[in-house]
């Protein structure tokens, strides 16, 4: 077997859950390509060795792609992303005619015109249901008629059977060229049970992903800013990877060089006395009433983290469950530790654009396990790295919109201008609940 980098490109990037991931796994990630210019801000702090593109995925072309990073000529070994799955969301109407599935026409356009050994596309299980199997045998189809294979046998992955402490689902469609083998879906990450001796999914909990953590609440300086030099608790195993405590076999990533005191991601939720009150009184495992809010159960998974929805859609944030000790929402550190996310790696400074990043992206662990089955189809060993990097552009991290977009030289209103529609029936209601808690239903205002 060789031992190399092999190449991969990122479509549809967002902060850079599956980069990471696949980076893991031993990839070298040399472009990354997504439309909005802070989560492209975002990416460029924490993967300041390759390139982000901050262009739309209709308009870029595979030339652009590799005049505008290190790849140029070179061959590709993979191109993996994940379209935005509005249209096929469970929780959305479904539709095949809805335009923004047409996202998955032009990642299919960019995998044939880029021309890699292998893809990887992650969508979200509603597009397997009913009659969006069509729309998948049309995917097939068209990647048949141009040279590649996709396993049709294909498969809905919970990112809880690899070591993530959180329940998500999505579906992956794995591709490559005639004639190449194609990878298969992941094993799950077991263990013995102690108590009947079986292989059981080996699966952290709420407790082992956040219990070390500082409590934000005792550090005032968190009102105003979302980092403080802060002591730890005892971390666990799950942890350990997280903050760079172990030394795993199958870990190729860069190193980063941070500070093991810092705590970020970690701007305080300011609740009303009556939401706390509502908060105490839930018991781990349920769901308090008013606000709608699970309360996590220190011995089990946390609920599927979502987006919520960007600014022209109604920049509305969606639920975010209540710590399962602490009388509050959880940090978008906690939501980070709950995805996979290794400490070091920074998410905007404020609340909704941190959440969102999450939200949006697939858990790190979940990608790498999808990645070395691709690295055992290339028959490679990765290169192990000693190089470790500084990420010092923290200004990439609180841009606003018109800032990231100046600094990409991109419209502000790329992602399209935001347009207010307000139902009578519902407005009183929704403006007497912005203040008690039900952060899920409120308007953006001010770049919270």
């Amino acid at each position: 077997m060789k031992k190399k980098r092999p190449i991969a490109v990122d479509l549809f990037a967002g902060a850079g859950g599956m980069t990471l991931g696949f980076e893991q796994a031993g990839f070298d990630v040399l472009a990354s390509v997504e439309i909005d210019p802070i989560h492209c801000a975002i990416h460029e702090y924490n993967f300041p060795f390759w390139t982000v593109i901050c262009e739309s995925i209709e308009t870029i072309t595979a030339r652009e792609i590799r005049g505008l990073s290190n790849i140029g000529n070179q061959p590709i070994d993979v191109v993996f992303g994940g379209p935005p799955c509005q249209g096929f969301s469970l929780i959305g109407k479904r539709s095949l005619e809805d335009d923004r599935n047409s996202l998955v026409q032009h990642f299919i356009r960019l995998v044939l015109e880029l021309k890699p050994n292998y893809f990887v596309m992650e969508n979200v299980p509603g597009m397997a249901i009913g009659k969006h199997q069509k729309f998948l045998q049309e995917i097939f189809d068209k990647f048949a008629q141009n040279n590649y294979q996709v396993r049709t046998d294909y498969q809905i992955l919970n990112a809880a059977n690899y070591g993530v402490p959180q329940t998500r689902e999505r579906l992956f469609l794995l591709g490559a060229k005639q004639g190449l083998e194609l990878p298969n879906y992941p094993n799950y990450i077991t263990q013995y049970s102690q108590n009947n001796g079986k292989l059981l999914p080996k699966t952290p909990t709420v407790k082992d992903a956040i219990q070390d953590l500082p409590e934000v609440s005792n550090y005032p300086e968190l009102n105003h800013q979302d980092w403080v030099i802060a002591d730890y608790g005892k971390p666990s195993d799950y942890v350990k990877q997280l903050r760079n405590l172990s030394h795993l076999a199958d870990y190729y990533s860069y190193g980063r060089e941070y500070n093991q005191q810092l705590l970020t991601s970690s701007l305080l939720t300011k609740h009303t006395p009556k939401s706390i009150e509502r908060f105490k009184h839930t018991t781990p495992g349920n769901i308090e009433p008013i606000s709608r809010f699970l309360r996590l159960n220190p011995d089990g998974l946390c609920n599927t983290l979502r987006a919520g929805t960007p600014s022209n859609r109604g920049a509305h944030t969606s639920p975010r469950p209540i710590h399962p000790f602490h009388p509050r929402c959880i940090t978008v550190r906690e939501a980070a530790r709950l995805h996979s996310y290794p400490d070091w790696f920074r998410f905007h400074v404020t609340k909704w654009h941190g959440f969102r990043q999450i939200g949006n992206s697939v858990p790190p662990l979940l990608a790498k396990a999808v990645a070395k089955e691709i690295i055992k189809v290339l028959e490679i060993i990765p290169i192990k790295l000693t190089s470790v990097y500084r990420l010092e552009r923290e200004d990439l991290l609180s841009f606003n919109m018109s800032q990231a977009a100046n600094y990409y030289n991109v419209d502000p209103k790329v992602l399209g201008t935001r347009t207010r529609k307000i139902n009578k029936e519902n407005h009183e209601y929704k403006r007497k609940n912005w203040n008690v808690g039900a952060y899920c239903i409120r308007p953006l205002f001010n770049n919270e």
